[in-house]
C-alpha cells in the first residue's frame, strides 16, 4: 500500500472478493455453455451458427473473467484510499450480450429448426 491508503474493514474486502467469486461463475457459466452449445446441441439449419454461438459465449466468459479481475482491482484501490466506489457498466453490458443471444437463437431456432425435422 502507498501513503495515504489503509486496509479497508475485512467485511468489505470479503465482500469485494465474493462480488468477484460471482462474476468468475457467471464467465465459467458462459464457457462452459460455449462447450455444451457444440458438443450437445444438434446443428442448426445454418451452417456456422452452432460454433459462431459456441464461439460467442466461450470469449464473454473469457472478457467477463477479465473485466470481473479489473473490477475488483479497482474496488479494492478505492476502498483503500476511502473513495466512492467507482461505477461499472459490465451487468447492463452482461444484460445485454445476453439478450442479444437469446433473441439470434430464437429467431435461428424458429426460423430454421434443428436438422432431420
Amino acid at each position: 500500500m502507498s501513503a495515504g491508503e489503509e486496509e479497508p474493514d475485512y467485511r468489505f474486502t470479503l465482500a469485494n472478493e465474493r462480488t468477484f467469486l460471482a462474476w468468475i461463475r457467471t464467465a465459467l457459466a458462459l464457457i462452459a455453455g460455449g462447450i455444451a452449445v457444440v458438443q450437445f446441441v444438434p446443428s442448426f439449419g445454418i451452417p456456422g451458427v452452432r460454433h459462431g454461438l459456441s464461439v460467442a459465449l466461450t470469449a464473454g466468459g473469457g472478457v467477463l473473467a477479465a473485466l470481473a479481475v479489473r473490477r475488483w482491482q479497482r474496488v479494492q484501490a478505492a476502498m483503500r484510499r476511502d473513495e466512492d466506489l467507482p461505477p461499472t457498466h459490465v451487468p447492463l453490458l452482461l444484460g445485454g450480450a445476453i439478450f442479444v443471444v437469446t433473441m439470434v437463437v430464437l429467431v435461428v431456432l424458429l426460423v430454421w429448426p434443428p436438422s432431420g425435422q
